[in-house]
């Protein structure tokens, strides 16, 4: 019976932890794709949808201590159309120092990056497949509708609206959010189609050095812009993938810790079972002058032992299981890509202190089975 009990506390040890090994490579994984577009910090209009950057406002911008490169964007949402099929998308004009900040030229799985001073597209690769478009094709052209601001009544729909012809010369893959919603081109090319003023943005995007604070960076920018600008990291422009990741972080932890519980219920009957066999031995001692306050404690730990040692156990398997995936790949999740794992000092921790406070619990549960009614009989 100890032993099955112990085996359970093994498994339930070694699954718990390679469970949240195997989350944590996930959730890198999911990130991943977000650090080729996201840049480290990004600064946005707090109203409105632009705002003017001066040449003063470049300056200041240069002299701030951590940033290493900064791009221009200018983001709004248009009507794409090919070959009578129309999509609306957001249309994100960058300046040639984006790829400085991001790596989203290294996205580009099919056809190139957008050359200076032309009308050319990048498109995501659900949007090219919505509307049943490849990469250069000369012959055909895409064109790009955007409503013209003002006031009165629309004459005419050609009126209404800017437009421009354009080529679409990459196609992305990044994420389903991006690959179903953005093109991007050159900025001379969106500020021409929104009548944009040469100093005006939606946005700056920037790219940290290495040993650069964020938190001190932003500070700088704002006394620079003051609030005319807000300012979000990585963290807050993905702040509701954080937080569904976070959240089935813990939502997994929990489900686990209750398999640990149901094991540890084992233990519980193992130390009963245990009392039971040696009501008899437990007599004398109690007839010897041992009190029972003593024999229950010699219970306690010997169950608060065992499942700490069973769970040493299982973490020195779960550690072994996970640094052989890393090391040579024994699950795949594609053909090509390994199942994500990731070995990380904190998962020991949690499972160790899981299972000791859960197995203390559950050994003190136990021993108070043992009453003086019990080991006098």
């Amino acid at each position: 019976m100890t032993i099955i009990a112990a085996s359970g506390t093994v498994i339930a040890a070694t699954a718990l932890f390679i469970v949240l090994s195997g989350f944590a490579g996930l959730k890198n994984l999911s990130l991943e794709h977000t650090s080729f577009v996201d840049p480290d910090l990004k600064m946005l209009p707090s109203k409105g949808k632009s705002f003017v950057i001066s040449k003063d406002d470049s300056i200041a911008i240069q002299s701030i201590n951590g940033i290493k490169v900064y791009s221009n964007t200018i983001e709004e949402r248009v009507i794409l159309e090919f070959d009578g099929k129309k999509q609306i998308v957001t249309m994100k004009g960058v300046d040639d120092n984006f790829n400085k900040v991001t790596a989203i030229d290294s996205m580009v799985y099919y056809g190139n990056w957008l050359e200076p001073n032309t009308n050319q597209i990048v498109s995501g690769g659900i949007i090219s497949r919505n509307l049943s478009y490849g990469v250069l094709d000369l012959t055909r052209n895409q064109k790009i509708y955007v409503p013209k601001p003002g006031k009165g009544q629309i004459t005419s729909v050609k009126g209404a609206f800017n437009s421009l012809q354009a080529y679409n010369v990459g196609i992305v893959d990044i994420n389903e959010e991006i690959n179903s919603q953005y093109i991007f081109s050159n900025i001379e090319t969106t500020r021409f189609l929104l009548n944009y003023d040469e100093n005006q943005v939606s946005s700056i995007e920037f790219k940290l050095e290495d040993d650069a604070n964020d938190v001190e960076v932003s500070e700088a920018l704002k006394a620079v812009f003051g609030d005319v600008v807000a300012i979000k990291n990585r963290a807050q422009l993905n702040d509701a993938l954080y937080k569904m990741l976070n959240t089935e972080n813990v939502a997994v932890y929990l489900i686990f810790t209750l398999v640990i519980i149901i094991a540890l219920f084992n233990v519980v009957g193992a130390l009963i079972m245990m009392i039971l066999d040696k009501k008899a031995s437990l007599n004398t001692l109690f007839n010897l002058g041992t009190t029972t306050k003593d024999i229950r404690r010699i219970f306690f730990l010997q169950g608060s032992l065992m499942t700490i040692l069973s769970g040493t156990i299982g973490l020195i398997l779960g550690i072994v299981i996970v640094f052989l995936q890393q090391q040579f790949s024994l699950l795949m999740l594609t053909p090509s890509i390994p199942y994500p794992i990731e070995l990380k000092y904190i998962n020991i921790v949690i499972v160790f202190i899981t299972i000791t406070v859960f197995g203390i619990l559950a050994s003190k549960l136990a021993s108070q089975r043992i009453t003086r009614d019990l080991v006098k009989s």
